[in-house]
């Protein structure tokens, strides 16, 4: 049986979860959010990516409800929430700190929200207890939180913050004290239990990974604005900005004057050098300055002139080894670096390029990206 594609946002019958409609946020002369419309859908696991002063996290706190818009308005669930207090909204918030009390035991964190509702006894416990399942801790359930590892206190946190099942839950930075190996174990762990449960997960991170690994849809921000707002493949390969491209990932960008050639356009970009072939959608008038943005990845070297397209000598002045890959920056005729990586599939420590090699690298009509200027 074929596998339903999660997309609910192409499909126009679809009613969004959270709505953001045309939200600005002020702190005195300073706009930190301005005119943002965004729609956020149920069981989607979303992300706000962006640098330091992007706005996002000031986007989670008025979800959350600790910070009031200035205009617009934001609707969960089709109730405008603009107005509503935070203890009042059916959201919770998971902050990278993890904030769990060191003298309860797991358990007791666990429950100490339930608690404070005034539920049944039985119905915390079977609640407890089904979180503590869901996130592999019950074994653990008698020990305080000094006595497990920085993983396990993430999952206590998680587990706490789901326990009165929100309909949405906003992860603030969450694995931003893990270091890289279990960051990357947990976030596999994040996506299966938020798979489990069905709830709305928004994630602010700056780590381009983190979200490329979770995130059903990411929304790329900019000084308090939305630059794209699409699927994690779509971002990476079809980036609709210089800005986006070089914020997801390794990319080169090379600027020039664009001219249609055929079914291709070419870019005159550096005196001397071949023009660059780049297939795209766009269209550009004759003489338009263009970027053509490649990524490494894209990008072949090889010790003799190959026969294809976009086809440029350089001599390698850097290598990178990865383990899995080594990059190698090139530097062309004209001063410009272009950056190849190469797999190392077998185990030989010697590598094919060395630093002063000369070299060729190249690239098909079809793996350059054409952006606007």
């Amino acid at each position: 049986m074929a596998q339903t594609v999660f997309a609910p946002w192409t499909d126009p019958q679809q009613t969004p979860l959270i709505e953001f409609r045309n939200v600005t946020k002020r702190f005195g002369d300073f706009t930190a959010i301005d005119s943002l419309s965004l729609d956020i859908y149920e069981r989607e696991f979303f992300a706000l990516l962006g640098p330091s002063g992007c706005g996002k996290t000031t986007m989670m706190r008025m979800l959350a409800g600790f910070e009031t818009i200035s205009d617009g308005e934001i609707t969960l669930g089709g109730q405008n929430i603009s107005a509503t207090p935070p203890n009042k909204r059916p959201v919770n918030m998971m902050f990278q700190s993890y904030a769990l009390f060191p003298h309860l035991s797991i358990w007791e964190n666990i429950a100490f929200g339930l608690k404070r509702e005034s539920r049944d006894k039985d119905a915390i416990a079977a609640r407890v207890e089904e979180m503590l399942r869901l996130t592999r801790l019950t074994k653990f359930a008698k020990r305080k939180p000094h006595q497990i590892s920085g993983g396990q206190r993430q999952r206590v946190a998680l587990a706490r913050s789901l326990a009165k099942a929100p309909k949405l839950l906003l992860l603030d930075e969450p694995l931003g004290a893990l270091d890289k190996k279990l960051r990357e174990e947990t976030q596999f762990e994040l996506m299966d239990i938020q798979e489990k449960t069905g709830t709305t997960f928004v994630i602010v991170t700056h780590d381009q990974e983190e979200a490329m690994t979770v995130a059903s849809r990411i929304a790329v921000m900019d000084e308090g604005r939305l630059v794209q707002v699409a699927t994690p493949p779509v971002i990476y390969e079809q980036p609709n900005s210089v800005y986006v491209a070089g914020f997801l990932g390794d990319v080169t960008v090379l600027e020039g004057k664009a001219r249609k050639a055929g079914d291709v356009y070419e870019l005159d970009w550096a005196e001397g050098q071949p023009p660059l072939r780049c297939a795209s959608p766009l269209t550009l008038s004759n003489g338009q300055t263009g970027y053509v943005a490649v990524r490494p990845e894209k990008v072949e070297i090889h010790r003799n002139r190959p026969e294809d397209d976009n086809v440029l000598r350089g001599k390698v002045i850097d290598i990178g080894y990865l383990g899995n890959l080594s990059t190698y920056h090139v530097e062309l005729g004209n001063g410009q670096i272009i950056k190849a990586q190469n797999f190392n599939t077998e185990r030989d420590t010697r590598r094919s390029f060395t630093w002063e090699d000369d070299v060729w690298v190249n690239w098909t009509d079809r793996c350059g990206v054409l952006l606007e200027g």
